[in-house]
C-alpha cells in the first residue's frame, strides 16, 4: 500500500538485475539529483507502457455501469429496510455518475430517502438540495418537497416546513388540471396529514437530536509556544547529536496534558483491501465499504454523505466546500492521474501533493539551495556540518538563539526567526536518511518518482471542468512559472524516502459489529499518511510518556503519565515493549528507522534476560502451573520443581490453540454462537494447562466469551468474562493504558445494556479518566461513556451526584 503494487516491484527488481554492477554502485553513493538522473536516463518506453497497462487495471474514471450496478443493489438494500447500506450503495453509485445529469440527481434523491428512515433529517436536507442542483426531474418534485417539508416538521422549523407546504400545496395545485391519478390523490392525502401534523404542533421549536451526536467541544493547547506553533508552551525544543530534535518539558507535565495540536502539512486516504476490488474495466463490483467510502479525502472527517469528485469516481469529499479546495490546491493535477498514483502507492502520492501544496516557486529555490549545499561551493560553513546545517546557513535560517543545538549551530528546520512551524520549510528537513536506503530501494523509489513526473507533464494544465479553464494571459504566466520536471521529482523522491521513516499513519477507532449489536468491538485501523512536522519531532521509547490521538487530519499528542521538568517527550514508533520483546522491537527499529534503540524499557528487559527473570504472560510448568523460564529447553522458575519443557512443543501447541480460537472466531461471525461459545470454553481448558493467566491469548479467549454472551443478551456471563479479560489486559499494559481504557469501555456497554447500573457508573469513570487521557475529551468513546453516565443518571431513585 505504502510503495508501489507488486507486479511494478516486480518489473523494477527484474529491471535492476539486469544493469551493470558499475551503474548500481552509483545509486550507493549518489545524492538524490544524480539518483534522478541515472533514472531519467534507465527508464525506457517500454517502463512507461508497463505502468500505463497497470495503471488501467486501477482505473479511476467514472463508469456507467458501475453506476446502475449501485443504484440497483441500493434499490434492494432499501426494499428490505437495510437503510444504511442502502446510503452507502447510493453514495458509490454518485461516485459514478457525472455531474448535472439525471443519474446523479436520482443517486442523491434515493439517499436522501434512505438517510430520511434513519432519522438523520439534517444530512436528508441536504441531499434533497444537491439533488435539486443536479437536474432532479420535475415529474417527480412532489416527492422529494413532501420529504423536505418532513424532514423540517421533524426538525421543528416550523416557519421553514411552513414554506416547504407551501410551495409544495402550489406544485401540486398545478398539476390537478382535472386529473384525480390514484398518485396525485395519495400525494394529497399525505400533504393534509402533514399540515394537521404541522398545526398540532404547538409547543416550542425544538431540534430533534436525529442526527450523529453533535461535535463536542474542541480541546485547546492551554498556552501555545511561541518558537513551535501547534506545541505547549510546556515543551521547548532542543538538538544534540546522540538524539537529534527533540522536545524536552520545561515544567512539570501531568497525565492528560495536550502537548501538541497538529493539523497534517499533507495527508493521503489509503486505500483499503475493498477498494481493489472494484477498481478496473474488468473487476468484480463490491458492495462493501472501503474506507475512502466513509471519510472525506482532503480533510479525513468522517462522513454519512459524500460528494464525489466530479472528473472521477475516486475523491469524495464531507462538502462542496472540502470538494472546491481540494481542487484548487492539489486535486486539479491529481485527478486524471488517479489509477497512475494507485499503482505508484501512498508514499509516492504524498511525495506528489507535498509539492503541490507546496507551490514550485518554494520547491524550486529549496532544491537548488540544497544542490548548492551538497556541492559545498554557495557558503563558507564549518568543516564536518551537515547538508541540511549547510543549506539552513545559505537561507539565512533558524538564527533564534533559543532553537540552537548544543553545538550552538542553528536546528534544522527552523524559521528565520528560530521558530519551528508546521510548513513546507520544516517538511523539506526531515531527514531522508539517503545514504541508508539500499540501492534497489532508492532505484524503485527514483524510476517511480520519474516515471510520475513524466505524467505530471501531461496532466499539469487545469482542467476546464467547472468552467475554470485558465485564461490565455493566465496560461502564458503559469507556462512561466511552470515545474520542470527535474526539479519536483528531486523533491519528490527527497520526500518518498523521508517518509519511510518520517511518515505518521493517521489512525482511528473502526467498529467491526454488525448492524443492530449492542456491544461494539473497536478496533484501531489505518486510514491516512500524511506529513506532521511538529509530531516527528518527538523521539522513540518502547515504553512511551505520551498518547496520540486524531481528529481528522489533527493529530493531538497527550501526556499519557506525569513527565518531570527536563525529561524529554516521547513517543512509540510501533514497536511496544507490550507488544514485542526487545530483539524483535530493535530489529524492527533498526530496519525501518535506522538506529539502536536503547531506551529505558529496552535496557531493563535486557537486564530480565541476563538475570533469567520468566517472562510475564508466558508458558506454564506442567507440573506445578508456576512460570517456565529459559529458552529452547524451559524449567521451571521454582526451585524445588525440577521439571522441564520444549520451547517448540509449546509453541507448537500455541500455534494449534490460535487456530482453534479463529474457527470459534469465524463461527461467532456466522451467528452460530452456541457452537461458538462451546468451542472457546475448550480453548480456554486447554489453555489454562500450557499457558500463564497473564498470557494474552488467556485475555482474548475471555473477550471472546464476552462477546458471544453479549449477543445472546446474557449480560451477566458477558461482564464476568470481561473482568477476566481486565486482568490480563492490566497485567501486560498497566493499569493506566489506553488498552485497558478500551476494555473498560466495552465492559461499560455491558453493564449499561445489564442494567447493572451502580456498577456500570463507576466502570464508566473509571474508563472516562483513562481515556480521556489518551484519546481526549472529545473522542468518540468518551463521548459515548458521557450519554450512557447521563442516561443512567435519569433513572428514578438514583442520586444525581458524582459516584463514589
Amino acid at each position: 500500500m505504502d510503495l508501489p503494487v507488486e507486479e511494478w516491484q516486480s518489473h523494477v527488481r527484474r529491471r535492476w538485475l539486469q544493469l551493470q554492477p558499475s551503474v548500481r554502485a552509483a545509486f550507493s553513493t549518489g545524492a538524490l539529483q544524480e539518483v534522478i538522473l541515472l533514472c531519467s536516463s534507465l527508464l525506457q518506453p517500454e517502463d512507461e507502457a508497463f505502468l500505463q497497462r497497470l495503471a488501467e487495471g486501477y482505473s479511476v474514471e467514472k463508469d456507467p455501469n458501475a453506476y446502475l450496478f449501485y443504484k440497483e443493489e441500493g434499490n434492494k438494500a432499501f426494499q428490505k429496510k437495510a437503510y444504511k447500506a442502502a446510503a452507502m450503495l447510493y453514495s458509490q453509485g454518485t461516485s459514478h455518475a457525472r455531474p448535472n445529469t439525471q443519474e446523479m440527481s436520482l443517486c442523491f434523491a434515493n439517499r436522501s430517502a434512505a438517510f430520511f428512515y434513519q432519522a438523520q433529517y439534517e444530512i436528508c436536507l441536504e441531499d434533497i438540495g444537491r439533488a435539486q442542483m443536479h437536474g432532479y426531474p420535475e415529474r417527480l418534485q412532489p416527492k422529494l418537497m413532501l420529504r423536505k417539508a418532513k424532514c423540517l416538521v421533524a426538525l421543528g422549523r416550523r416557519q421553514e416546513a411552513a414554506l416547504a407546504i407551501r410551495d409544495l400545496e402550489q406544485n401540486v395545485a398545478a398539476r390537478e388540471a382535472g386529473t384525480g391519478t390514484p398518485h396525485l390523490q395519495d400525494l394529497q392525502r399525505r400533504l393534509r396529514h402533514l399540515k394537521t401534523r404541522g398545526q398540532e404542533d404547538k409547543g416550542p421549536a425544538e431540534a430533534h437530536p436525529t442526527g450523529p451526536a453533535p461535535a463536542s467541544k474542541e480541546v485547546h493547547l492551554k498556552a501555545e509556544n511561541e518558537r513551535i506553533p501547534g506545541a505547549a508552551s510546556s515543551v521547548s525544543l532542543c538538538s544534540d547529536p546522540s538524539r537529534g530534535r527533540h522536545l524536552i518539558a520545561t515544567e512539570d507535565i501531568l497525565p492528560g496534558e495536550l502537548l501538541v495540536k497538529e493539523e497534517a502539512f499533507v495527508s493521503v486516504l489509503n486505500p483499503g483491501e475493498t477498494l481493489w476490488q472494484r477498481l478496473g474495466p474488468e473487476a468484480g463490483r463490491d458492495s462493501g465499504a472501503a474506507p475512502g467510502d466513509l471519510r472525506c479525502h482532503r480533510c479525513l472527517k468522517p462522513t454519512m454523505a459524500t460528494v464525489p469528485c466530479q472528473g472521477c469516481s475516486y475523491a469524495k469529499y464531507c462538502s462542496r466546500q472540502c470538494m472546491q479546495l481540494a481542487w484548487e490546491r492539489y486535486h486539479r493535477t491529481e485527478c486524471s492521474l488517479g489509477g497512475t498514483l494507485l499503482t505508484l502507492g501512498v508514499f509516492c502520492h504524498v511525495a506528489l501533493r507535498t509539492v503541490l501544496l507546496a507551490g514550485f516557486e518554494l520547491v524550486d529555490k529549496l532544491v537548488k539551495t540544497l544542490q548548492g549545499a551538497v556541492n559545498s561551493e554557495a557558503v563558507s560553513v564549518p568543516e564536518g556540518q551537515p547538508p541540511m546545517e549547510k543549506l539552513d546557513a545559505q537561507l539565512g535560517l533558524g538564527k533564534g538563539d533559543q532553537n540552537r543545538g548544543l553545538s550552538g549551530m542553528p536546528i534544522p528546520g527552523c524559521d528565520r526567526d528560530g521558530s519551528y512551524q508546521s510548513s513546507y520549510h520544516a517538511v523539506f528537513h526531515l531527514l531522508p536518511h539517503t545514504e541508508r536506503h539500499s540501492p534497489e530501494r532508492k532505484f524503485l523509489c527514483g524510476l517511480s518518482v520519474v516515471a510520475l513526473c513524466k505524467k505530471l507533464g501531461e496532466a499539469y494544465w487545469p482542467s476546464p471542468l467547472w468552467g475554470q479553464g485558465p485564461s490565455k494571459q493566465e496560461a502564458a504566466l503559469t507556462m512561466e512559472q511552470s515545474p520542470r520536471p527535474s526539479t519536483w521529482a528531486v523533491a519528490m523522491l527527497r520526500h518518498v524516502l523521508q517518509l519511510h521513516c518520517n511518515a505518521q499513519g493517521v489512525t482511528a477507532l473502526q467498529e467491526a459489529e454488525s448492524e443492530g449489536d449492542l456491544v461494539t468491538e473497536r478496533r484501531q485501523a489505518r486510514l491516512a499518511t500524511g506529513f506532521f512536522p511538529v509530531i516527528s519531532l518527538l523521539n522513540h521509547s518502547c515504553s512511551p510518556n505520551t498518547s496520540l490521538a486524531f481528529r481528522g487530519s489533527v493529530g493531538t499528542v497527550q501526556a499519557s503519565r506525569l513527565i518531570a521538568q527536563g525529561q524529554e517527550i516521547l513517543h512509540c514508533y510501533g514497536p511496544h515493549e507490550c507488544r514485542m520483546d526487545v530483539a524483535t522491537r530493535q530489529q524492527k527499529l533498526r530496519s525501518q528507522y535506522f538506529f539502536d534503540c536503547c531506551c529505558q524499557a529496552c535496557r531493563d528487559e535486557e537486564v530480565r534476560r541476563a538475570s533469567t527473570t520468566p517472562k510475564r504472560g508466558g508458558f506454564r510448568c506442567p507440573t506445578c502451573k508456576a512460570a517456565l523460564q529459559g529458552d529452547d529447553a524451559l524449567c521451571c522458575s521454582r526451585g524445588s520443581c525440577t521439571a522441564v519443557a520444549s520451547r517448540p512443543h509449546l509453541v507448537g501447541r500455541l500455534q494449534d490453540l490460535q487456530q482453534r480460537v479463529e474457527v470459534a472466531l469465524e463461527l461467532l461471525r456466522g451467528d452460530k454462537t452456541a457452537r461458538a461459545v462451546q468451542l472457546l470454553l475448550g480453548c480456554r481448558e486447554e489453555a489454562e494447562n500450557f499457558l500463564t493467566s497473564e498470557h494474552m491469548l488467556m485475555g482474548e479467549i475471555e473477550d471472546h466469551l464476552a462477546q458471544a454472551y453479549a449477543s445472546l443478551g446474557d449480560w451477566p456471563k458477558s461482564a464476568a468474562h470481561l473482568r477476566n479479560s481486565l486482568q490480563v489486559v492490566e497485567a501486560q499494559h498497566g493499569p493506566a493504558s489506553v488498552e485497558i481504557g478500551h476494555e473498560l469501555f466495552k465492559l461499560a456497554q455491558v453493564l449499561f445494556n445489564g442494567f447493572a447500573v451502580t456498577e456500570a457508573l463507576n466502570v464508566i469513570e473509571k474508563a472516562e479518566e483513562v481515556l480521556s487521557i489518551h484519546c481526549g475529551p472529545e473522542s468518540e468513546q468518551v463521548q459515548e461513556l458521557q450519554q450512557m453516565k447521563a442516561c443512567l443518571l435519569e433513572l428514578p431513585g438514583l442520586p444525581t451526584g458524582p459516584t463514589a
